[in-house]
């Protein structure tokens, strides 16, 4: 289940932020800081040559602001931790993604009575938590959306929230969030299909171009495809793109936008073949691409500070304590990394070829 805090950094309390950052253990210039930043600011709107007057401004951060996401995350520190504890004591298996005003509930479950039973309760939960911090949950935001490995027709039934001022949530054949298209089997076909088609329409409008006094040479042409219309393609490819990944349908999809872009390159006949005109064009084909990205995708995580979440789950000690929410590679058994895959998995492999780099003129060799 996806959800939505309305009017999310307007909405901010000042007075409970500064008591936040008190109590988070910070310096005390940081506090005196804040409280002088946020606390009796005003403000006035202007409307071509009319302005208001000026008045206070009790609430809410600026969303445009580079401390924004910082303040908004401290602020809801203390509502997710007491979320969590809640959701511990009724024995509701909930895990809790946020991402600043946007946030997820995850139930793993083979029934759909159950799983429903604990997103309604959880959701019932997080509304009078929100209440209680001076926060709203924007209802028509909510979805709901379900995985499953079954075989065959998929039919989840839907979760009724009438009862707490909520819609009624029908899941859908697929779900968009933060920009990922995910679908009930996590192929990402649909992901594929919708940016594959904005690649191309993106090369479509690049056609313009050629329509000045001068136009634009192929090499300018591969060069604007090679920065503005393949990322675009290729956005998130490691969520579909890992070892003993199903990629035909995606292989085929990327090709047909790759063969198009290189026509329009040199101006060739629609008949000509894929691999001539990528030789041609100097355009690595679409899969070999993929691999050199991947294989830098893989390493990237390993300059992160260690306590970054990607550091976190790719660590493959073993824990120290049986942590209900222990979700690192380490905690898996052998069978399950067996079963496991990924783009982390095989990051964690990779990283077992990376050596620490050394110095050939060590002192110790001239001691």
């Amino acid at each position: 289940m996806a959800f939505d805090i309305a009017q999310f950094f307007p909405s901010l309390n000042y007075h409970f932020l500064i008591l936040v950052l008190e109590k988070a253990g910070l310096d005390p210039k940081v506090s005196n800081f804040f409280t002088n930043y946020l606390i009796q600011r005003s403000t006035k709107y202007l409307w071509n040559n009319l302005s208001s007057p000026f008045f206070e401004i009790n609430v809410g951060v600026g969303q445009e602001s580079a401390l924004s996401p910082i303040l908004s995350m401290l602020y809801l520190s203390p509502l997710l931790y007491i979320l969590e504890n809640r959701f511990k004591n009724l024995n509701i298996p909930i895990s809790i993604p946020s991402f600043i005003d946007n946030g997820l509930f995850i139930v793993q479950d083979k029934s759909f009575f159950s799983s429903n039973s604990h997103l309604f309760c959880g959701y019932n939960i997080l509304s009078n938590l929100l209440d209680s911090f001076g926060l709203v949950i924007e209802h028509s935001k909510t979805e709901v959306f379900h995985f499953s490995r079954a075989q065959g027709v998929f039919n989840p039934p839907p979760l009724d929230l009438s009862l707490l001022r909520g819609p009624i949530l029908w899941p859908k054949d697929s779900w968009k969030y933060l920009g990922f298209i995910f679908d009930q089997k996590l192929l990402f076909h649909k992901h594929i299909d919708h940016y594959a088609n904005k690649a191309i329409s993106t090369v479509k409008c690049m056609k313009l171009l050629e329509n000045s006094s001068r136009g634009i040479s192929p090499l300018q042409k591969r060069l604007l495809y090679r920065c503005c219309a393949l990322p675009i393609a290729l956005y998130e490819f490691q969520l579909w793109f890992y070892n003993k990944a199903p990629i035909s349908y995606h292989m085929k999809t990327l090709n047909k936008m790759q063969r198009r872009a290189t026509i329009w390159i040199l101006g060739a006949f629609k008949t000509s073949s894929l691999e001539g005109i990528e030789a041609l064009t100097g355009i690595i084909p679409i899969r070999f691409h993929l691999h050199k990205i991947t294989k830098r995708s893989q390493i990237r995580p390993l300059k992160l500070p260690n306590n970054h979440i990607l550091k976190n789950l790719l660590d493959d000690s073993p824990p120290q304590s049986k942590l209900p929410n222990s979700h690192n590679i380490g905690s898996l058994t052998n069978r399950q990394r067996a079963l496991t895959k990924g783009h982390l998995i095989d990051s964690s492999i990779k990283s077992y070829r990376i050596f620490p780099s050394f110095s050939p003129l060590d002192s110790e060799f001239f001691s």
